[in-house]
């Protein structure tokens, strides 16, 4: 019987220090002062502790307006890392927007979470990161690899394309009279930055999510015709969508300014939107965040102004 009452106690006890260690769990946001990492943090402030939340930016004095601690953190420099990982619990993995040496940026963060003691990491890859055409592909899968064989619990959200990749162009496009791109009739599951930072908070604020990795996107497909469509029906105007070749969309886009590897990147991902690769009618996503994902006409209204 005293045998019994020892084991129940510890249970209770250790039950004790697992709810402790879920509610005063510190949490660092890698790219806090990005558009999506700004969501993050606004989003996690209302359901912890600021206290218990670190920005981890390149640039600290831009993260004042944030409200929690700003540590430096540049993924560039991996001597500096570790310090600015110590008592991080569970870090939110943004990937990096460079497109040269991202996997080796990502593998340095890796590799100070692992010395410094990081107990879980939830990096956020590509919508079908392992058969996608997209260029930009190789590099998740290679750092999803890193991750897994890292022994660091991980959860990896494969997010697909942000809406206002594409509702950022709506201006131009009434300015010019035609949308433009070079995606033909390829159906685009996106989803905007604020229903992705819901995905975030919900796997850092909920169990269950170790080991998993989630195709996200928007539970609405769309052409760019459609979008066209759509922005027709706000505007009152006719804004037809133009489809060029690969070749023709990366070489206006040269002439707007954007520097010709970048111009013919965006241009390949198109192709790639063609060919299915930004398409997926599963909805995990609207069901990781318990609400249905934000409606295309909601934010072209909101491009709109």
């Amino acid at each position: 019987m005293f045998l019994f009452h020892i084991e129940f106690i510890n249970g209770y006890t250790n039950l004790f220090y697992s709810i402790i260690a879920i509610f005063f769990m510190k949490t660092g946001i890698t790219g806090a002062t990005g558009q999506l990492g700004r969501l993050v943090v606004d989003k996690l402030k209302n359901r912890v502790n600021s206290s218990d939340l670190v920005a981890l930016v390149r640039s600290p004095e831009k993260a004042a307006d944030l409200g929690i601690e700003a540590r430096a953190f540049d993924y560039t420099k991996p001597d500096t890392l570790g310090n600015a990982l110590t008592g991080i619990n569970q870090l939110v993995l943004i990937s990096s927007n460079e497109l040269m040496d991202r996997v080796k940026q990502h593998e340095n963060v890796i590799n100070a979470a692992k010395a410094a003691g990081v107990k879980r990491i939830i990096y956020t890859s590509l919508l079908h990161a392992d058969t996608t055409s997209l260029s930009l592909g190789k590099d998740h899968i290679e750092t999803e690899n890193l991750l897994k064989s890292s022994g660091i619990q991980f959860t990896i959200l494969r997010n697909g394309w942000y809406t206002e990749n594409y509702t950022s162009s709506i201006p131009g496009a009434v300015a010019g009279g035609a949308f433009l791109g070079s995606a033909k009739d390829g159906k685009i599951s996106s989803a905007t930055r604020e229903d992705y930072a819901d995905a975030i908070v919900a796997v850092l604020t909920n169990e269950g999510h170790e080991g998993k990795i989630y195709e996200l996107a928007g539970d609405e497909a769309y052409t760019l015709s459609g979008l066209a469509a759509e922005i027709s029906r706000q505007t009152g105007k006719e804004i037809p969508y133009k489809d060029l070749s690969e070749g023709e969309y990366a070489e206006l886009l040269t002439s707007f300014g954007i520097p010709v590897a970048f111009a013919k990147a965006i241009a390949g991902w198109d192709v790639g939107v063609s060919k299915g690769d930004l398409f997926d009618d599963s909805k995990v996503l609207s069901k990781l965040i318990g609400r249905p994902t934000t409606p295309l006409s909601d934010s072209v209204k909101k491009a709109l102004g």
